[in-house]
């Protein structure tokens, strides 16, 4: 039995698909995701340091009316 040559890529593009779901879910399997705790979960995320900016030349500023300049 063979597969039609116009069929070759979505039985190939298949096998590869059903390849990698087995891969993840075997994997989801074996490693289980961790349950945070509540402190964790309740505790506010500080945002990182933010460094000032230099802007060289004009800023920017949209034009909305392409007719006037």
């Amino acid at each position: 039995m063979r597969i039609p040559e116009e069929n070759c890529n979505m039985v190939l593009l298949a096998a590869v698909t059903a390849i990698s779901l087995a891969v993840a879910g075997i994997a989801s399997v074996v490693e289980p995701e961790q349950p945070l705790r509540q402190a964790e979960a309740s505790k506010p995320v500080a945002p990182a340091e933010q460094t000032p900016v230099r802007l060289i030349g004009t800023p920017f500023v949209p034009n909305t009316n392409p007719r006037e300049r």
